[in-house]
This record gives C-alpha cells, sequence and structure tokens, in this order.
C-alpha cells in the first residue's frame, strides 16, 4: 500500500512537472497589404537598406540573407532582374540581448532493494538565464508604386551556426513561409 502512495504521489509531481516545460518554438509575424496580389508579381529586385551606403562593404552575414531570400523566392516562381524589378527587397537586422527565467524545479525519486525502499527529494532554485536573440525584418516592396505590399520578421536565439549560410537558411524560410508561391502562367497556345 505504501509503494502504491509512493508511485502515485511519484507520478502526480512528473505530471504537474511535465506541464510546466514549454518548448519555445521560433516567432514569426507576416503581414500583407489588403489590396496587393503578390502572385501577379513576376520579378524581384534589391533595395539598399535605410541609412546603407552604396561604398559600404557588404557584411558575410548580409550576404547570407541575401543568397538565403534569393534562393526562396526563386523555389516559390519569383526571377531576379537586374533592372526594372516588379518588386523591391529589403531587410534590416537587430540582435538584442534577453533572459529567459530558470523555472523552479522538483526531482522525486524512488527506489527499493529487496524488502527496504527509498525515495528522495530534491529541490532546484530559479535562475534567470542570458541569450542574445536575433529579429530579421524583409520588407517586400512594388518598385512602380514605391509601397510596401508585403513585410515578414522573424527571432530566433543566435548561437554561433545561426548565421553561417545554412542557419540564416532556415530563418529566411521561417520568415517567408507566408510569402504566397506565383502561379505560373499559362503556357502560349500552338
Amino acid at each position: 500500500m505504501r509503494n502504491l502512495r509512493q508511485t502515485i504521489l511519484a507520478s502526480l509531481l512528473l505530471a504537474a512537472l511535465a506541464g510546466c516545460t514549454t518548448a519555445s518554438a521560433p516567432e514569426r509575424i507576416s503581414q500583407t497589404a489588403p489590396d496587393a496580389n503578390l502572385t501577379v508579381y513576376r520579378t524581384f529586385g534589391w533595395r539598399p537598406a535605410v541609412g546603407d551606403q552604396a561604398d559600404a562593404p557588404l557584411r558575410i552575414v548580409d550576404a547570407n540573407i541575401r543568397s538565403a531570400i534569393r534562393a526562396e523566392l526563386s523555389r516559390r516562381g519569383y526571377a531576379e532582374a537586374a533592372t526594372n524589378p516588379e518588386l523591391l527587397i529589403t531587410w534590416e537586422t537587430l540582435a538584442e540581448e534577453r533572459v529567459k527565467p530558470s523555472p523552479f524545479q522538483i526531482g522525486v525519486g524512488i527506489g527499493s532493494f529487496g524488502r527496504r525502499g527509498g525515495g528522495s527529494v530534491n529541490v532546484g532554485t530559479p535562475g534567470v538565464q542570458s541569450f542574445q536573440e536575433g529579429r530579421l525584418a524583409i520588407h517586400v516592396l512594388d518598385a512602380a508604386a514605391n509601397r510596401e505590399v508585403w513585410y515578414g520578421t522573424g527571432a530566433e536565439r543566435i548561437a554561433g551556426k545561426n548565421l553561417d549560410a545554412e542557419g540564416v537558411g532556415r530563418v529566411v524560410a521561417l520568415v517567408l513561409q507566408d510569402f504566397p508561391a506565383r502561379t505560373p502562367a499559362p503556357a502560349p497556345a500552338p
């Protein structure tokens, strides 16, 4: 009877602790202009970010972002145009110091050896964990009207490998997740 109570108590504590843990998914937001039909556009080009100078060097992370955006838009049916693109793409990056509280933790152990049983309880104190969070915002503008037609942003914890080409590609794909794929143009009649 006593072992049954201990097992039930341990199960309840484990279930309570499992309910306290949550996995944080990367944050993403997007918005399309109410009157925009993005699937009618075929080409895109690049608009310098606000404050960029023509002679400023291209940072490695910016080169990775541009390459990832190019790949993602191409995959969605858009073509890059050096002259007279229909859409202009620009982006912003931001890194912020964030803090995440560590939860109060309780550990319970129950065991037996022969006829003897034992148990233990361990309590951990809450704390705070500091980390860097990176945010990428991508702006898509109608080149002819000079107005924004789509905006997407995503945030993720920055680790060393997040800034390489593969890590940047994952974030760009996350941000552009809601950006519509182009409908292929119908083939001309013979």
